[in-house]
């Protein structure tokens, strides 16, 4: 794991990782039991994307003052500060009062999700960049290093899928929202109190106006990001959850329970899967005997060959017509290969992104990229719901080919870096 790095970078760099392990456990419970009550609580699907609206809105606008921000201040800064947002997030949560309105309870939990979006931007956005600074040039030691920070993100944002689907289930919404950030903030205690040195401490010149990148290659390949992660989130937010509680619960109190485990557990297993296939990504994709140019060349090949997946999906889907234990079946098989070459995909722009990017502005270039990705959640959200309400799942998947077709036009511009 060292790949020759200096003792206090790998430090700092474990460090980095466990802190953000922690914020995308509490992160995935929160989508899950946001999402699984309020859906129980009667929301149509267009009402369950408009909670998590602000969540990307907020994303869009975090990513691009953060970048200035950690340049400015340094980025432990912006480290704790998405923790403690997110703590702040959970416990406003457990004031929801269950006699409001439905669009009394929307707006407050919009607000509440938007603060929590501005969380994870603020962690995510940190963490990425550390990465940058603290990994070994030699031997494809970024690659590495990024892959195995994104992946293992995932595979615990995955768990914490499966964690709130089980803490709605066995404990209820306030209790366990309420636990996770008593969790967390005894985890911000630990990593502030032990974090060693290595990460930039920021300075004072950055001017506000950088966060634009002037790089072709980092605007096309945010361009692809966009709808890279919008073609992920049109089924993955609403439409499938959705579609498998209609088949799966009967109403009944024990159907709702199985109903919640089923959804948490494949959720959990798409984005372990996910977490799983983004580490190995170097390995699969010979990145360190290929070199860069290969691997910028074989961007726009990838999204290409993911459309092909939600594609096929939504003509099945479609033909079937009534809901049928093989389609389900199917459904779930075909998702977990969209997941697989979906990280392939992810990972490969995760390290070019800070292949294209220079170490004085990587926070700036970063949180550009990252802002993109939110502006690509935020559409996939939006789209989600409303495609569901007009058109089912088929719609949503018919969706999600589309968008990965205009995210391959944008990768095949990037160019090798002279």
């Amino acid at each position: 794991m060292s790949d020759g790095a200096r003792p206090e970078g790998l430090a700092a760099y474990v460090a980095v990782t466990a802190a953000y392990w922690a914020f995308m456990l509490t992160d995935g419970a929160l989508r899950m039991l946001v999402l699984l009550h309020f859906h129980r609580l009667g929301f149509s699907p267009v009402q369950l994307a408009y909670l998590f609206l602000l969540y990307e809105v907020a994303g869009i606008v975090t990513n691009l003052s953060a970048g200035w921000i950690a340049a400015r201040f340094g980025l432990t800064s912006t480290l704790y500060a998405g923790l403690g947002l997110q703590i702040v997030a959970l416990l406003a949560l457990a004031q929801l009062d269950p006699e409001w309105g439905v669009a009394a309870s929307v707006v407050f939990v919009m607000v509440v999700q938007g603060l929590s979006g501005v969380a994870k931007d603020l962690s995510k956005m940190s963490s990425k960049s550390a990465v940058k600074l603290l990994a070994p040039t030699e031997g494809g030691g970024l690659f590495r290093w990024v892959a195995l920070l994104t992946g293992s993100k995932n595979a615990v944002k995955g768990l914490g899928f499966l964690l709130g689907a089980a803490l709605l289930a066995l404990a209820g919404f306030v209790p366990a929202v309420l636990g996770m950030a008593g969790v967390l903030a005894a985890i911000l205690l630990a990593v502030a109190v032990k974090m060693p040195p290595g990460l930039a401490a920021g300075r004072k010149g950055a001017k506000v106006r950088e966060v634009f990148s002037d790089s072709a290659n980092v605007n096309w390949l945010s361009a692809a990001r966009v709808f890279l992660f919008g073609a992920r989130d049109v089924w993955f937010v609403v439409g499938i959850p959705v579609y498998f509680y209609a088949v799966l619960s009967d109403g009944t109190v024990e159907g709702n329970r199985v109903a919640f485990f089923t959804i948490g557990t494949f959720m959990a297993v798409w984005i372990i899967l996910y977490g799983a296939v983004q580490a190995s990504a170097p390995r699969l994709l010979r990145a360190e005997a290929r070199g860069d140019a290969a691997l910028i060349g074989s961007a726009w090949i990838w999204a290409g060959a993911l459309a092909v997946l939600p594609a096929a999906l939504a003509v099945l889907v479609a033909w079937a017509g009534a809901p049928a234990p093989w389609l389900t079946v199917t459904l779930i098989a075909g998702l977990l290969g969209f997941g697989a070459v979906f990280a392939v995909n992810s990972a490969l722009h995760s390290y070019l992104i800070l292949a294209f990017t220079r170490a004085e502005r990587v926070t700036m270039d970063v949180g550009f990229y990252y802002m993109a990705n939110a502006a690509g959640r935020l559409l996939g959200t939006l789209l989600s719901g409303v495609s569901y309400q007009v058109g089912g799942l088929p719609a949503c998947l018919g969706t999600a080919a589309a968008m990965l077709g205009l995210s391959a036009v944008f990768a095949r511009r990037l160019r090798p870096v002279a």
